[in-house]
C-alpha cells in the first residue's frame, strides 16, 4: 500500500478542441506523477490502494472484490480471472493489460485510460464508466448490460461482441473501431456517435435511438429497420 505522505500528484490537461464539441465525450488527459513501485500482493479486497505503479505484476485469480485503486498505473499486467466485482478504479492507467477473463461486475471506472490491451471476456454488467478512454485494444466479449456509461471513447479498437443491453450511455464515441456484433436491446442512448464504428451485426435496432450513424451505416442497416417496421424490400 502506498504511504499516505507520498501520495502522487494527478494533473489534468485539456483535450483537443474537437473533444469539446457538443455531444462529444468530455475527456481529459491523465498524468500520474510520483508513483511508487507496487507488487501484486499489495492490493487487498475491500481496501484502498493509492499511488502505485505495477509493472509486469500477475494478479491472476486474486480476490480483489470491492478494492479501490486510486492514481495507479498498470503496465504489462496479467489479470486473468482476478475477482474485481464492485472494485473501483479512479484516475488509473492500464497499458498492455492481458486478461483472457476479467470478471468485474458492478465495478466503477472514473478517469481511466486503457491502452494496447487484450481482454477476452470483460464482465462489466451493472458497472459505471465515467471519463474512460479505451484505445488500441483487442476485446472479445464486452458485457456492459445494465451499465452506465458517461463520456466514454473507444478508439482504434477491435471488439468481437459488445453488449449494451439495457445500458444507459451519454456522450459515447467510437473512432476507427470494428464491432462484429452489437446488442442494444433496451438501451438508452444519448449523444452516442457510432459514425467511426464498423458495425457487422446489430441486435435490437430500436435501441439505437439517440445514436448518430453515418449515411453508409444507415444504408447498411436499412434491411433491419425495414424488417422491424414490417416493410418488405423487393427488386
Amino acid at each position: 500500500m502506498a504511504d499516505s505522505t507520498s501520495s502522487p500528484r494527478t494533473a489534468r490537461n485539456a483535450g483537443p478542441r474537437a473533444a469539446r464539441a457538443q455531444g462529444a465525450p468530455r475527456l481529459e488527459a491523465l498524468v500520474l506523477d510520483g508513483l511508487e513501485p507496487g507488487l501484486a500482493g499489495d492490493p487487498e479486497a475491500g481496501h484502498r490502494t493509492e499511488g502505485l505503479a505495477f509493472d509486469g505484476a500477475d494478479f491472476t485469480g486474486l480476490e480483489l472484490g470491492a478494492a479501490t485503486f486510486s492514481e495507479c498505473a498498470f503496465r504489462d499486467v496479467t489479470a486473468h480471472d482476478a475477482d474485481l466485482g464492485s472494485a473501483a478504479f479512479l484516475d488509473c492507467r492500464f497499458e498492455r493489460l492481458n486478461a483472457p477473463s476479467l470478471p468485474a461486475p458492478r465495478s466503477r471506472w472514473r478517469g481511466v485510460e486503457i491502452d494496447a490491451s487484450r481482454i477476452g471476456s470483460a464482465e462489466l454488467y451493472d458497472a459505471e464508466l465515467n471519463g474512460v478512454l479505451v484505445r488500441g485494444c483487442k476485446l472479445g466479449y464486452v458485457n456492459l448490460r445494465g451499465a452506465r456509461l458517461r463520456d466514454v471513447k473507444f478508439e482504434d479498437c477491435a471488439i468481437e461482441e459488445l453488449d449494451l443491453g439495457h445500458a444507459s450511455a451519454l456522450r459515447v464515441a467510437f473512432e476507427g473501431t470494428q464491432v462484429d456484433a452489437l446488442d442494444v436491446r433496451g438501451a438508452s442512448l444519448e449523444h452516442v456517435d457510432m459514425r467511426g464504428a464498423r458495425l457487422s451485426r446489430v441486435t435490437g435496432i430500436d435501441g439505437l435511438r439517440g445514436a448518430t450513424l453515418s449515411s453508409l451505416q444507415a444504408a447498411e442497416l436499412a434491411e433491419l429497420m425495414a424488417e422491424r417496421l414490417g416493410i418488405a424490400i423487393e427488386g
